[in-house]
């Protein structure tokens, strides 16, 4: 007999050990209430794993449903995109002026930094 890896050996060193700290008259009480928790303990244990596996089957069957996907016609009309040929308006200038193309950014040269 092998209990959390104690013999028999060692569990009736503890049983007597026991016996003389807490005495002939506390030693059921102090079983029974180790007995509780323990049936506590294992009630937790089969429920976290009841409700862990009821999970993995739900998302089981999730993952092997078939996927529907339909299509639905929009609500408000759609707005056409602005072509980049579009020629953009300066501000600063004449309302007829238009202006085909930005000029390209300069390039500085890159400075050292003495420390």
């Amino acid at each position: 007999m092998n209990i959390f890896g104690i013999g028999l050996p060692e569990m009736a060193v503890i049983m007597v050990l026991a016996l003389l700290v807490f005495g002939p008259k506390k030693l059921p009480e102090i079983g029974r209430s180790v007995g509780k928790a323990i049936r506590g303990f294992q009630d937790a244990s089969k429920e976290f794993e009841a409700e862990f596996k009821r999970e993995a089957e739900q998302i089981e069957q999730a993952v092997k449903a078939p996927m529907e996907a339909t299509l639905e016609t929009p609500s408000q009309p759609t707005l056409s995109p602005v072509s980049e040929a579009t020629p953009i308006a300066k501000p600063d200038s004449e309302p007829d002026a238009v202006v085909a193309d930005a000029e390209p950014a300069k390039e500085t040269a890159p400075t050292e930094v003495v420390s």
